[in-house]
């Protein structure tokens, strides 16, 4: 079979896509034969600086896949031939809280990721995929949908008539757009972009910033707020961002801090005059993701793909993704 793999420190153009040995699964694994993946901002970030998180050479990148089960090992109960599945991001979180255990099984980090034609997975490691979805579809959850629901619905308590934050318009952000309205909540977005908030609107969101045009655009959530602010944000930004969403969030509100694409510092300040709860939130466990997956075949809800780039052209998916023109999430096609 053929993998992508990170085989130095030299970036996108030095992924290696190499022959393996096809995996045999072993005692409570499976083999899936990969169908897509998507890329998540982690993914790009492991192979632009894999020296930083320690990552071993060869590794193959990327949290999350979809595919059909080939093979099960002995003791596998759950799945059998022909099933369809996606990975889960941590291998063995199956519920309850967060651990240093499960966060040693992160695919593509502390493991082998799935951007390859075969993946052998733990069998408490996938989870079916809803009928309504395609393979494309489904790759895009593991991370990213699952990361906006456990900071929206699992963890965050949204309720019906909650106002929620959204900055940007990358596959996080994206998908909690469409929890957040299928919950009944109103929905604040940003970006550098008015064609990519006309689209939020056409998706729904009630209200949009462009904060190029607005820098000061914490100042234009709580005038459209009433001076109240948003009841969640969704901080994707870091600490170049932080400020202005302690700003925007409501009095007794709350942050769910998920990414940290700008550097500077953090004045904690705000958090204690407002009484906010700051989160830090590492996508969710298997028990979210089955929740999760129920939602989403309720309200017939599709994640929202940019791009599908084929398997010979993962290279391409990664120079779109470091881009950051895309609206929603980046698919590669196996």
């Amino acid at each position: 079979m053929k993998a992508w793999e990170i085989v130095s420190d030299g970036g996108i153009d030095a992924l290696a896509c190499n022959e393996r040995a096809t995996p045999e699964p072993g005692p409570g694994e499976v083999l899936v034969r990969m169908r897509a993946n998507s890329i998540n901002y982690r993914d790009l970030s492991t192979v632009l600086d894999p020296v930083v998180r320690h990552i071993p050479y060869p590794r193959v990148p990327n949290s999350d896949g979809a595919g059909e089960v080939v093979a099960t090992g002995p003791g596998v109960t759950r799945w059998k031939s022909g099933d369809r599945v996606a990975g889960c991001f941590f291998q063995d979180w199956p519920a309850g809280g967060i651990s240093a255990p499960a966060m040693a099984t992160a695919l593509g980090g502390a493991l082998d990721g799935v951007l390859a034609e075969e993946a052998v997975l733990r069998e408490g490691g996938l989870i079916a995929i809803p009928d309504h979805l395609s393979f494309e579809e489904a790759a895009c959850l593991p991370c990213a949908g699952l990361t906006a629901w456990n900071c929206l619905i699992a963890g965050g308590g949204l309720k019906a008539g909650d106002t929620v934050l959204l900055l940007g318009t990358g596959g996080v952000s994206i998908l909690a757009l469409q929890f957040a309205l299928a919950a009944g909540a109103r929905v604040i977005i940003t970006s550098s972009s008015d064609a990519k908030l006309e689209r939020a609107r056409a998706m729904g969101a009630h209200e949009t910033i462009n904060y190029v045009a607005t820098p000061d655009w914490a100042k234009r959530v709580l005038e459209l707020t009433g001076g109240r602010g948003a009841d969640h944000v969704l901080e994707v930004g870091g600490p170049g961002t932080m400020e202005q969403s302690i700003e925007a969030v409501a009095v007794g509100g709350q942050i769910a801090y998920i990414g940290v694409l700008t550097g500077g510092a953090i004045n904690p300040l705000g958090l204690m005059r407002k009484s906010v709860r700051l989160q830090g939130v590492y996508v969710g466990s298997r028990a979210m993701f089955e929740d999760m997956n129920r939602a989403l075949a309720l309200h017939d809800l599709h994640p929202v793909i940019d791009q599908t780039f084929p398997f010979a052209e993962a290279r391409d998916a990664f120079h779109h993704m470091k881009a950051a023109k895309h609206f929603g999430k980046i698919v590669i096609s196996i």
